[in-house]
């Protein structure tokens, strides 16, 4: 027997695969057709560090979908995208204008500030959308060297809520940024939800839009690993190439990222996906909201529900899927759906929080 066959022999599955929970859309594995890509990919040697057919091929892909100048940057992950694009946007004191809300803000460890030397000028908001009006309470004081300079508004679509920006609202404030002399960068880790959701091409919110530079997400969709940045206007930014090896965000083995956004943006796969995981995520709040004394906190736009229920409810329940708290003090938490959730999978949480909610009166 080869080595390869004993080490496919000797492997064990380390985890149930019957659990299903609604924690993340990281939580669930690769899609079909991305792991038959990969195969697809390894045979045989590729140049490295992007050198590679499938790297070449997919910046003829991407511009189909984001325009005929753009730029793709194949990195590992989400938090790289972020930090590598803001770094092309910005000077040594450049600051980022964002939701209070904003995954860059809250859950990438302070990447940005630590890894991209970035100052970040947080605003709140309602629903984790940026306005025009609510960007001019940081977009001030360029001339004043005691502060930080805006030089990029950073949006998120989905936002971190949940909630969606239409193409019109990001133009308004893509327009609105320009304007003042700042760039835009789109956090699109979950964006092919939101074009599923709208029903437009991503290209309607992005580069029609004016967006300067996009993060596109692939994982959180069906991938296995990989994000890319997406330069959409060349002109807004600088030594990509060093950036992302400064980074470490430079794969020397880049074909097996590439090759899982081609096989992903191709056809159809990435908007299959994303309307499965939006149409359970509709299943899911239309079932929540059947049972008394479950309050839904943002509108359901995408493929995420945010609730409040009692706090020993949601424990309880967390003992039979997985999910996360969002705000433990309010009783605030966060459902996730996927392109692999099923039907069963939200009749059977739905039915569980019933019987939880139930057992608590």
């Amino acid at each position: 027997m080869t080595a390869p066959a004993r080490a496919a022999t000797d492997a064990k599955r380390h985890h149930d695969p019957a659990v299903r929970g609604f924690a993340s859309d990281n939580y669930a594995g690769a899609h079909p057709e991305i792991l038959a890509a990969l195969a697809l990919a390894n045979e045989g040697h590729q140049t490295a560090y992007g050198g590679d057919a499938y790297t070449a091929h997919l910046q003829q892909l991407m511009r189909s979908h984001f325009g005929p100048y753009a730029e793709t940057f194949p990195v590992f992950n989400g938090t790289g995208a972020n930090v590598v694009a803001l770094q092309a946007l910005t000077d040594r004191w450049g600051a980022v204008i964002c939701a209070d809300t904003a995954h860059i803000h809250v859950d990438e460890c302070g990447a940005p500030e630590r890894v991209g030397g970035l100052k970040l000028l947080t605003v709140p908001t309602e629903d984790g959308k940026l306005t025009p009006e609510l960007i001019d309470r940081e977009a001030f004081g360029w001339d004043d060297e005691h502060r930080a300079m805006p030089q990029v508004v950073s949006l998120a679509q989905n936002t971190e809520l949940g909630t969606l920006y239409t193409p019109d609202e990001i133009r308004a404030v893509c327009d609105h940024a320009h304007e003042r002399g700042m760039k835009v960068h789109l956090d699109g880790a979950r964006i092919a939800n939101a074009a599923a959701a709208l029903d437009v091409p991503m290209r309607a919110f992005t580069y029609a839009a004016g967006v300067d530079v996009l993060s596109f997400g692939g994982t959180k969709n069906g991938m296995l690993f990989g994000e890319a940045v997406v330069v959409l206007n060349p002109d807004a930014v600088r030594a990509m190439k060093h950036l992302r090896k400064l980074s470490m965000q430079l794969a020397s083995k880049m074909r097996f990222v590439s090759v899982q956004l081609e096989a992903l943006l191709a056809k159809d796969l990435w908007l299959r996906n994303a309307r499965h995981a939006n149409t359970m995520a509709q299943r899911l709040a239309a079932g929540v909201r059947a049972v008394p004394g479950v309050e839904i906190l943002y509108a359901v736009e995408a493929n995420a529900v945010f609730a409040r229920l009692p706090h020993d409810v949601s424990e309880r329940l967390q003992k039979r899927f997985r999910f996360y708290f969002w705000d433990e003090t309010a009783g605030d938490v966060r459902w996730m759906c996927s392109f692999d959730t099923t039907p069963d999978d939200v009749d059977s949480f739905v039915d569980a929080l019933r019987e939880e909610m139930a057992a608590s009166r």
